[in-house]
Protein backbone atom coordinates (compact mmCIF):
# COMPACT_ATOMS: atom_id res chain seq x y z
CA UNK A 1 0.00 0.00 0.00
CA UNK A 2 1.68 3.03 -1.43
CA UNK A 3 1.38 6.31 1.28
CA UNK A 4 3.30 9.21 1.69
CA UNK A 5 5.82 9.10 4.12
CA UNK A 6 5.44 12.63 5.23
CA UNK A 7 2.00 13.37 5.69
CA UNK A 8 -0.26 11.42 7.57
CA UNK A 9 -3.71 12.52 9.51
CA UNK A 10 -3.52 13.06 13.09
CA UNK A 11 -6.85 13.00 15.72
CA UNK A 12 -6.94 15.17 18.27
CA UNK A 13 -8.22 12.87 21.53
CA UNK A 14 -10.39 14.49 23.77
CA UNK A 15 -10.79 11.42 25.45
CA UNK A 16 -11.20 7.56 24.75
CA UNK A 17 -13.62 6.99 27.47
CA UNK A 18 -17.62 8.09 28.27
CA UNK A 19 -19.69 10.24 26.54
CA UNK A 20 -18.78 13.64 27.30
CA UNK A 21 -14.74 12.31 26.85
CA UNK A 22 -14.76 11.26 23.50
CA UNK A 23 -11.94 10.03 20.91
CA UNK A 24 -13.30 12.63 18.00
CA UNK A 25 -11.53 12.00 14.50
CA UNK A 26 -10.67 14.67 12.80
CA UNK A 27 -7.75 14.57 10.04
CA UNK A 28 -5.25 17.10 9.31
CA UNK A 29 -2.17 17.00 7.26
CA UNK A 30 0.51 17.75 8.93
CA UNK A 31 4.27 18.36 8.06
CA UNK A 32 7.29 15.73 9.76
CA UNK A 33 9.93 18.44 9.94
CA UNK A 34 7.20 20.65 11.82
CA UNK A 35 5.67 18.04 14.24
CA UNK A 36 6.70 15.58 16.90
CA UNK A 37 8.34 18.50 19.15
CA UNK A 38 5.76 18.72 21.91
CA UNK A 39 4.27 15.55 23.98
CA UNK A 40 0.90 17.17 22.96
CA UNK A 41 1.84 16.98 18.91
CA UNK A 42 3.66 13.48 19.56
CA UNK A 43 0.18 11.99 21.93
CA UNK A 44 -1.59 13.14 18.67
CA UNK A 45 0.14 11.62 16.17
CA UNK A 46 0.04 8.49 17.98
CA UNK A 47 -3.89 9.06 17.90
CA UNK A 48 -3.84 8.40 14.42
CA UNK A 49 -2.55 4.64 15.02
CA UNK A 50 -5.96 4.16 16.23
CA UNK A 51 -8.03 5.65 13.53
CA UNK A 52 -7.98 2.85 10.50
CA UNK A 53 -8.59 0.72 13.45
CA UNK A 54 -11.28 1.99 15.27
CA UNK A 55 -13.49 2.56 12.25
CA UNK A 56 -15.71 0.45 10.67
CA UNK A 57 -12.85 -2.03 9.91
CA UNK A 58 -11.82 -3.86 13.36
CA UNK A 59 -15.64 -4.68 13.41
CA UNK A 60 -15.86 -5.76 9.62
CA UNK A 61 -12.28 -7.82 11.14
CA UNK A 62 -13.98 -9.70 13.26
CA UNK A 63 -17.20 -10.74 11.60
CA UNK A 64 -14.65 -12.15 8.59
CA UNK A 65 -13.45 -14.44 10.97
CA UNK A 66 -16.57 -14.64 13.27
CA UNK A 67 -18.38 -16.27 9.95
CA UNK A 68 -15.69 -19.06 9.86
CA UNK A 69 -16.08 -20.45 13.05
CA UNK A 70 -17.69 -24.01 13.58
CA UNK A 71 -20.61 -22.22 15.58
CA UNK A 72 -21.43 -19.68 13.12
CA UNK A 73 -22.80 -18.83 9.42
CA UNK A 74 -22.26 -15.68 7.09
CA UNK A 75 -25.16 -13.99 5.43
CA UNK A 76 -25.27 -12.22 1.81
CA UNK A 77 -21.58 -11.58 0.64
CA UNK A 78 -20.78 -13.16 3.69
CA UNK A 79 -21.60 -17.04 3.26
CA UNK A 80 -18.68 -18.16 0.95
CA UNK A 81 -16.92 -17.80 4.29
CA UNK A 82 -18.79 -20.73 5.79
CA UNK A 83 -18.42 -22.66 2.60
CA UNK A 84 -14.97 -23.11 3.28
CA UNK A 85 -13.51 -23.13 -0.33
CA UNK A 86 -11.62 -20.40 -0.50
CA UNK A 87 -12.34 -16.21 -0.65
CA UNK A 88 -14.81 -15.04 -3.66
CA UNK A 89 -13.87 -11.47 -5.13
CA UNK A 90 -16.24 -9.59 -2.77
CA UNK A 91 -14.62 -11.34 0.58
CA UNK A 92 -11.25 -10.96 -1.30
CA UNK A 93 -12.07 -6.95 -1.88
CA UNK A 94 -12.95 -7.12 1.84
CA UNK A 95 -9.80 -8.45 3.60
CA UNK A 96 -7.82 -6.01 1.21
CA UNK A 97 -9.23 -3.20 2.70
CA UNK A 98 -8.65 -5.19 5.74
CA UNK A 99 -4.88 -5.53 5.28
CA UNK A 100 -4.72 -1.92 3.92
CA UNK A 101 -6.05 -0.92 7.38
CA UNK A 102 -3.95 -2.62 9.43
CA UNK A 103 -0.45 -1.02 7.07
CA UNK A 104 -1.98 2.30 7.56
CA UNK A 105 -2.33 1.62 11.42
CA UNK A 106 1.55 0.28 11.33
CA UNK A 107 2.56 2.82 9.14
CA UNK A 108 1.13 5.54 12.15
CA UNK A 109 3.27 4.22 14.26
CA UNK A 110 6.32 3.70 12.24
CA UNK A 111 6.13 7.69 12.35
CA UNK A 112 5.99 8.15 16.17
CA UNK A 113 8.23 5.04 16.82
CA UNK A 114 10.69 7.07 14.12
CA UNK A 115 10.10 10.93 14.71
CA UNK A 116 9.60 11.27 18.10
CA UNK A 117 12.49 10.99 20.08
CA UNK A 118 14.15 13.95 17.76
CA UNK A 119 11.37 16.32 19.34
CA UNK A 120 12.97 19.85 20.48
CA UNK A 121 10.46 20.13 23.23
CA UNK A 122 9.41 16.40 24.78
CA UNK A 123 10.64 14.62 28.08
CA UNK A 124 12.52 11.34 27.41
CA UNK A 125 9.65 10.20 29.84
CA UNK A 126 7.34 11.26 27.12
CA UNK A 127 9.02 9.33 24.09
CA UNK A 128 9.22 5.87 25.82
CA UNK A 129 5.53 6.08 26.66
CA UNK A 130 4.57 7.00 23.12
CA UNK A 131 7.02 4.86 21.53
CA UNK A 132 6.04 2.11 23.52
CA UNK A 133 2.45 2.21 22.61
CA UNK A 134 2.92 2.88 19.00
CA UNK A 135 4.93 -0.62 19.46
CA UNK A 136 2.25 -2.04 20.69
CA UNK A 137 -0.09 -1.30 18.49
CA UNK A 138 2.40 -2.20 15.73
CA UNK A 139 2.74 -5.23 17.62
CA UNK A 140 -1.36 -5.64 17.61
CA UNK A 141 -1.36 -5.17 13.85
CA UNK A 142 1.31 -7.63 12.71
CA UNK A 143 -0.74 -10.05 14.94
CA UNK A 144 -3.71 -9.85 12.73
CA UNK A 145 -1.72 -10.12 9.42
CA UNK A 146 0.43 -12.60 10.42
CA UNK A 147 -2.33 -15.04 11.57
CA UNK A 148 -4.14 -14.51 8.86
CA UNK A 149 -1.77 -14.21 5.72
CA UNK A 150 1.04 -15.44 7.02
CA UNK A 151 4.16 -13.83 6.11
CA UNK A 152 4.36 -10.43 5.47
CA UNK A 153 6.27 -7.59 4.15
CA UNK A 154 7.62 -6.26 7.61
CA UNK A 155 7.64 -2.54 7.03
CA UNK A 156 9.30 -0.79 10.20
CA UNK A 157 10.44 2.95 11.27
CA UNK A 158 13.89 1.83 9.29
CA UNK A 159 12.62 1.57 5.47
CA UNK A 160 9.13 3.75 5.53
CA UNK A 161 10.88 5.25 2.18
CA UNK A 162 11.08 1.53 0.71
CA UNK A 163 8.04 1.19 -1.76
CA UNK A 164 9.57 -2.45 -2.99
CA UNK A 165 9.59 -4.73 -0.17
CA UNK A 166 9.86 -8.75 -0.18
CA UNK A 167 7.85 -10.99 2.31
CA UNK A 168 9.51 -11.86 5.82
CA UNK A 169 8.54 -15.25 6.97
CA UNK A 170 6.44 -15.72 9.91
CA UNK A 171 9.21 -16.67 12.62
CA UNK A 172 10.90 -12.57 11.53
CA UNK A 173 7.10 -11.02 11.81
CA UNK A 174 6.34 -12.73 15.15
CA UNK A 175 10.21 -11.71 16.28
CA UNK A 176 9.43 -8.18 15.54
CA UNK A 177 5.93 -8.61 17.66
CA UNK A 178 8.09 -10.12 20.36
CA UNK A 179 10.57 -7.60 20.53
CA UNK A 180 8.01 -4.55 20.38
CA UNK A 181 5.90 -6.05 23.24
CA UNK A 182 8.91 -6.62 25.50
CA UNK A 183 9.82 -2.72 24.95
CA UNK A 184 6.09 -2.31 25.53
CA UNK A 185 5.57 -3.58 28.93
CA UNK A 186 8.62 -1.87 30.54
CA UNK A 187 7.50 1.34 29.24
CA UNK A 188 4.16 1.37 28.80
CA UNK A 189 2.79 3.39 32.16
CA UNK A 190 1.71 0.96 35.03
CA UNK A 191 -2.08 2.40 34.91
CA UNK A 192 -3.56 3.68 31.79
CA UNK A 193 -3.13 7.57 31.22
CA UNK A 194 -7.33 7.14 29.05
CA UNK A 195 -9.17 3.73 28.95
CA UNK A 196 -8.79 2.37 26.37
CA UNK A 197 -4.90 3.35 25.63
CA UNK A 198 -2.46 0.53 26.30
CA UNK A 199 -0.73 0.04 29.65
CA UNK A 200 1.93 -2.51 30.94
CA UNK A 201 -0.98 -4.84 31.50
CA UNK A 202 -2.08 -4.60 27.98
CA UNK A 203 1.23 -5.74 26.68
CA UNK A 204 1.50 -8.23 28.83
CA UNK A 205 -1.79 -9.94 27.98
CA UNK A 206 -0.96 -9.33 24.24
CA UNK A 207 2.53 -10.96 24.68
CA UNK A 208 0.78 -14.04 26.41
CA UNK A 209 -1.48 -14.73 23.33
CA UNK A 210 1.31 -14.16 20.80
CA UNK A 211 3.43 -16.46 23.26
CA UNK A 212 0.23 -19.03 23.18
CA UNK A 213 0.36 -18.97 19.25
CA UNK A 214 3.78 -19.71 19.00
CA UNK A 215 3.39 -22.56 21.08
CA UNK A 216 5.64 -20.53 23.74
CA UNK A 217 3.60 -22.33 26.55
CA UNK A 218 5.60 -21.47 29.62
CA UNK A 219 6.09 -18.16 28.52
CA UNK A 220 2.42 -17.84 27.58
CA UNK A 221 1.49 -19.25 30.96
CA UNK A 222 3.99 -16.78 33.02
CA UNK A 223 2.95 -13.71 31.22
CA UNK A 224 -0.76 -14.60 31.92
CA UNK A 225 -0.28 -15.29 35.43
CA UNK A 226 1.88 -11.99 36.27
CA UNK A 227 -1.62 -10.42 34.75
CA UNK A 228 -3.89 -12.49 36.80
CA UNK A 229 -1.28 -12.06 40.26
CA UNK A 230 -1.51 -8.15 39.89
CA UNK A 231 -4.64 -7.97 41.49
CA UNK A 232 -5.88 -5.31 39.63
CA UNK A 233 -8.66 -7.16 37.66
CA UNK A 234 -11.72 -9.28 38.09
CA UNK A 235 -15.02 -10.84 36.37
CA UNK A 236 -18.03 -8.70 36.83
CA UNK A 237 -20.75 -10.80 38.64
CA UNK A 238 -23.93 -11.64 36.36
CA UNK A 239 -26.80 -13.23 37.05
CA UNK A 240 -28.77 -13.36 34.11
CA UNK A 241 -28.06 -12.39 30.18
CA UNK A 242 -29.10 -8.75 30.68
CA UNK A 243 -26.33 -8.29 32.98
CA UNK A 244 -23.66 -9.59 30.55
CA UNK A 245 -25.23 -7.04 28.30
CA UNK A 246 -25.85 -3.97 30.64
CA UNK A 247 -23.11 -4.49 33.02
CA UNK A 248 -19.93 -6.76 30.90
CA UNK A 249 -20.98 -5.01 27.58
CA UNK A 250 -23.19 -2.16 28.02
CA UNK A 251 -23.21 0.84 26.10
CA UNK A 252 -23.14 3.65 28.93
CA UNK A 253 -20.09 1.74 30.25
CA UNK A 254 -17.27 3.83 31.26
CA UNK A 255 -15.08 0.75 31.74
CA UNK A 256 -15.19 -1.82 34.01
CA UNK A 257 -12.65 -4.15 36.42
CA UNK A 258 -12.16 -6.31 33.26
CA UNK A 259 -10.90 -3.92 30.88
CA UNK A 260 -7.95 -4.58 29.74
CA UNK A 261 -7.60 -3.52 26.43
CA UNK A 262 -10.33 -2.43 24.81
CA UNK A 263 -11.68 -0.11 21.47
CA UNK A 264 -13.67 2.21 23.22
CA UNK A 265 -16.62 3.90 21.40
CA UNK A 266 -19.12 6.51 21.70
CA UNK A 267 -22.50 7.42 21.19
CA UNK A 268 -21.48 9.68 18.36
CA UNK A 269 -22.13 9.17 14.27
CA UNK A 270 -18.51 7.19 13.40
CA UNK A 271 -17.66 7.16 16.67
CA UNK A 272 -19.57 4.17 17.58
CA UNK A 273 -18.95 0.20 17.61
CA UNK A 274 -20.55 -1.08 13.74
CA UNK A 275 -21.02 -4.34 15.49
CA UNK A 276 -24.59 -3.98 16.33
CA UNK A 277 -25.59 -3.11 12.91
CA UNK A 278 -23.59 -6.28 11.83
CA UNK A 279 -25.59 -8.57 14.11
CA UNK A 280 -28.47 -7.35 15.30
CA UNK A 281 -32.15 -7.96 13.00
CA UNK A 282 -34.67 -5.01 12.61
CA UNK A 283 -37.07 -7.67 15.21
CA UNK A 284 -35.37 -7.92 17.93
CA UNK A 285 -35.75 -4.20 18.73
CA UNK A 286 -32.27 -4.41 20.63
CA UNK A 287 -30.55 -1.42 17.95
CA UNK A 288 -32.60 0.85 16.97
CA UNK A 289 -30.98 1.22 13.72
CA UNK A 290 -32.40 -1.89 12.57
CA UNK A 291 -29.37 -3.94 11.23
CA UNK A 292 -27.82 -6.56 8.39
CA UNK A 293 -27.66 -9.68 10.18
CA UNK A 294 -25.08 -10.65 8.30
CA UNK A 295 -23.79 -13.51 11.14
CA UNK A 296 -25.88 -16.34 12.40
CA UNK A 297 -25.81 -19.55 14.11
CA UNK A 298 -28.76 -22.47 14.15
CA UNK A 299 -30.18 -24.24 17.36
CA UNK A 300 -29.67 -27.76 15.46
CA UNK A 301 -25.84 -27.27 15.16
CA UNK A 302 -23.75 -29.97 17.65
CA UNK A 303 -22.00 -27.04 19.39
CA UNK A 304 -25.14 -25.16 20.70
CA UNK A 305 -27.41 -28.40 21.23
CA UNK A 306 -24.39 -29.27 23.78
CA UNK A 307 -24.32 -26.12 25.30
CA UNK A 308 -25.82 -26.55 29.14
CA UNK A 309 -28.76 -24.57 29.47
CA UNK A 310 -28.32 -23.35 32.40
CA UNK A 311 -24.99 -21.09 31.56
CA UNK A 312 -25.92 -17.40 31.27
CA UNK A 313 -23.72 -16.93 27.55
CA UNK A 314 -26.52 -19.48 26.03
CA UNK A 315 -29.08 -16.73 26.88
CA UNK A 316 -27.09 -14.11 24.62
CA UNK A 317 -28.19 -16.16 21.24
CA UNK A 318 -31.76 -15.71 20.56
CA UNK A 319 -34.01 -17.48 18.08
CA UNK A 320 -34.91 -15.34 15.11
CA UNK A 321 -36.03 -16.00 11.60
CA UNK A 322 -34.03 -13.97 9.20
CA UNK A 323 -35.96 -15.83 6.63
CA UNK A 324 -34.08 -18.98 7.22
CA UNK A 325 -36.08 -20.84 9.34
CA UNK A 326 -37.15 -20.74 12.89
CA UNK A 327 -34.08 -22.55 14.15
CA UNK A 328 -31.86 -19.21 13.63
CA UNK A 329 -30.47 -17.80 16.41
CA UNK A 330 -28.71 -14.08 16.78
CA UNK A 331 -26.79 -12.80 19.08
CA UNK A 332 -27.64 -10.03 21.54
CA UNK A 333 -24.43 -9.85 23.26
CA UNK A 334 -24.30 -5.86 22.17
CA UNK A 335 -27.42 -3.82 22.39
CA UNK A 336 -27.75 -0.01 22.42
CA UNK A 337 -31.07 0.86 21.99
CA UNK A 338 -30.11 4.38 21.82
CA UNK A 339 -27.59 4.68 19.06
CA UNK A 340 -27.63 7.64 17.05
CA UNK A 341 -26.34 5.79 13.84
CA UNK A 342 -25.45 2.50 12.21
CA UNK A 343 -21.98 3.12 13.60
CA UNK A 344 -23.15 4.93 16.28
CA UNK A 345 -23.47 2.52 19.48
CA UNK A 346 -21.57 3.19 22.94
CA UNK A 347 -20.58 -0.16 23.23
CA UNK A 348 -16.92 -0.99 23.42
CA UNK A 349 -14.95 -3.60 21.86
CA UNK A 350 -13.49 -5.61 24.41
CA UNK A 351 -10.82 -7.00 22.74
CA UNK A 352 -8.52 -8.04 25.83
CA UNK A 353 -10.03 -8.51 28.90
CA UNK A 354 -9.80 -10.34 32.44
CA UNK A 355 -11.59 -13.47 30.86
CA UNK A 356 -8.55 -14.07 28.31
CA UNK A 357 -6.27 -14.04 31.12
CA UNK A 358 -7.60 -16.35 33.29
CA UNK A 359 -8.27 -18.87 29.79
CA UNK A 360 -4.98 -17.72 28.09
CA UNK A 361 -3.35 -18.81 31.23
CA UNK A 362 -5.02 -22.09 32.19
CA UNK A 363 -4.47 -23.36 28.08
CA UNK A 364 -0.83 -22.42 28.43
CA UNK A 365 -0.33 -24.18 31.82
CA UNK A 366 -2.08 -27.18 30.58
CA UNK A 367 -0.08 -27.72 27.75
CA UNK A 368 3.27 -26.28 29.55
CA UNK A 369 3.15 -29.23 32.58
CA UNK A 370 1.33 -32.05 30.41
CA UNK A 371 -2.07 -32.18 32.28
CA UNK A 372 -3.96 -29.25 34.08
CA UNK A 373 -2.65 -27.37 37.08
CA UNK A 374 -4.82 -27.02 40.27
CA UNK A 375 -4.02 -23.28 39.36
CA UNK A 376 -5.07 -23.67 35.77
CA UNK A 377 -7.99 -25.24 36.51
CA UNK A 378 -9.15 -22.83 38.90
CA UNK A 379 -8.62 -19.99 36.30
CA UNK A 380 -11.44 -21.80 33.79
CA UNK A 381 -13.67 -22.28 36.84
CA UNK A 382 -13.45 -18.83 37.67
CA UNK A 383 -14.69 -17.92 34.40
CA UNK A 384 -17.60 -20.56 34.28
CA UNK A 385 -18.47 -19.79 37.08
CA UNK A 386 -19.30 -16.14 36.57
CA UNK A 387 -21.31 -17.77 33.69
CA UNK A 388 -23.80 -19.65 35.60
CA UNK A 389 -24.49 -16.68 38.19
CA UNK A 390 -22.15 -17.83 40.71
CA UNK A 391 -19.32 -16.15 42.75
CA UNK A 392 -16.06 -16.35 40.17
CA UNK A 393 -13.67 -16.60 42.83
CA UNK A 394 -15.73 -18.79 45.23
CA UNK A 395 -15.36 -22.64 44.81
CA UNK A 396 -18.78 -24.30 43.53
CA UNK A 397 -20.16 -27.80 43.57
CA UNK A 398 -19.86 -28.51 39.95
CA UNK A 399 -16.86 -27.20 39.50
CA UNK A 400 -14.65 -28.80 36.79
CA UNK A 401 -12.41 -31.54 38.66
CA UNK A 402 -8.71 -31.60 37.60
CA UNK A 403 -7.89 -35.06 37.82
CA UNK A 404 -10.62 -35.94 35.20
CA UNK A 405 -8.33 -34.20 32.27
CA UNK A 406 -5.48 -35.10 30.49
CA UNK A 407 -3.07 -32.43 28.52
CA UNK A 408 -5.26 -32.86 25.24
CA UNK A 409 -8.73 -33.07 26.85
CA UNK A 410 -7.90 -29.84 29.06
CA UNK A 411 -7.27 -27.93 26.05
CA UNK A 412 -10.62 -29.02 24.25
CA UNK A 413 -11.98 -28.16 27.76
CA UNK A 414 -10.47 -24.27 27.19
CA UNK A 415 -10.93 -23.68 23.47
CA UNK A 416 -14.64 -25.11 24.68
CA UNK A 417 -15.02 -22.36 27.56
CA UNK A 418 -13.18 -20.10 25.26
CA UNK A 419 -15.83 -20.12 22.36
CA UNK A 420 -18.58 -19.49 25.06
CA UNK A 421 -16.82 -16.54 26.63
CA UNK A 422 -15.90 -14.73 23.18
CA UNK A 423 -18.69 -15.61 20.65
CA UNK A 424 -18.37 -12.69 18.01
CA UNK A 425 -15.19 -11.01 19.28
CA UNK A 426 -13.79 -12.72 16.17
CA UNK A 427 -11.13 -15.43 18.62
CA UNK A 428 -12.96 -19.15 17.40
CA UNK A 429 -11.56 -19.46 13.77
CA UNK A 430 -8.22 -18.42 14.70
CA UNK A 431 -8.16 -20.89 17.71
CA UNK A 432 -9.12 -23.66 15.81
CA UNK A 433 -6.53 -22.88 13.55
CA UNK A 434 -3.67 -22.26 15.86
CA UNK A 435 -4.02 -25.75 17.52
CA UNK A 436 -5.07 -27.35 14.24
CA UNK A 437 -8.31 -28.52 14.77
CA UNK A 438 -9.89 -26.52 12.24
CA UNK A 439 -10.53 -29.05 9.74
CA UNK A 440 -11.90 -31.55 12.09
CA UNK A 441 -14.11 -29.03 13.89
CA UNK A 442 -15.81 -27.99 10.98
CA UNK A 443 -16.12 -31.82 9.55
CA UNK A 444 -18.42 -32.16 12.84
CA UNK A 445 -20.03 -29.45 12.72
CA UNK A 446 -20.87 -28.82 9.34
CA UNK A 447 -20.04 -31.91 7.72
CA UNK A 448 -17.72 -29.68 5.42
CA UNK A 449 -14.12 -30.26 4.15
CA UNK A 450 -12.14 -27.22 4.64
CA UNK A 451 -9.85 -26.22 1.67
CA UNK A 452 -6.38 -25.77 2.29
CA UNK A 453 -6.41 -22.24 0.66
CA UNK A 454 -9.15 -21.50 3.03
CA UNK A 455 -6.86 -21.39 5.51
CA UNK A 456 -4.95 -18.47 4.61
CA UNK A 457 -6.18 -14.64 3.35
CA UNK A 458 -4.95 -13.72 -0.29
CA UNK A 459 -2.63 -10.75 -0.57
CA UNK A 460 -4.53 -7.77 -2.18
CA UNK A 461 -3.37 -7.56 -5.60
CA UNK A 462 -2.89 -3.97 -5.05
CA UNK A 463 -0.06 -4.73 -2.94
CA UNK A 464 2.08 -7.51 -5.84
CA UNK A 465 0.94 -4.70 -8.52
CA UNK A 466 2.32 -1.96 -6.25
CA UNK A 467 5.40 -3.79 -4.50
CA UNK A 468 7.88 -4.97 -6.85
CA UNK A 469 9.82 -7.34 -4.87
CA UNK A 470 6.56 -9.88 -4.67
CA UNK A 471 6.47 -12.01 -7.22
CA UNK A 472 2.31 -12.93 -7.58
CA UNK A 473 3.09 -16.14 -8.89
CA UNK A 474 5.43 -16.94 -6.10
CA UNK A 475 4.52 -14.91 -3.07
CA UNK A 476 0.72 -14.95 -3.52
CA UNK A 477 -0.99 -17.53 -1.00
CA UNK A 478 -1.83 -21.03 -2.21
CA UNK A 479 -5.17 -21.11 -3.99
CA UNK A 480 -5.31 -17.15 -5.33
Amino acid sequence: MKISKYIFPAILLASLTSCEDLLEEKPKSIVVETFFNTAAEVEAATNGIYSPLRSNNYAVYETTLECQADYAYGRGSWAPLHEYQGFNDANISRVADLWNAFYLSIRNANLIIFNAPKGNAISEADVRKYVAEAKFLRAFNYFQLVRNWAGVPLRTENNMSTEDLAKSTPEQVYALIVADLTEAEQNLPEKAAQAGRPFKWSAKLLLADVYLNLKQFAEARDKADEVIKSAKFSLVPVKTPADYQTNVFGPELASTTEEIFFFKYTRQVAQGNYMLWITNHPSTGLFNFGGAYVVYGQTTDPFYQAWDEKDIRKGLWNKVNIGLGPNTLLSSKFVDKAAVAQNGAGNDDPVYGYADALLIYAEAAGMAGNGPTAAAMEAVNQVRRRAYGLPPTVAAADDYVTANYTAATFQDLVLRERAYEFHYLGKRWLDLKRTGKVKEAIQQSKGITVADKHLLWPIPNSELNFNKALDPGKDQNPGY
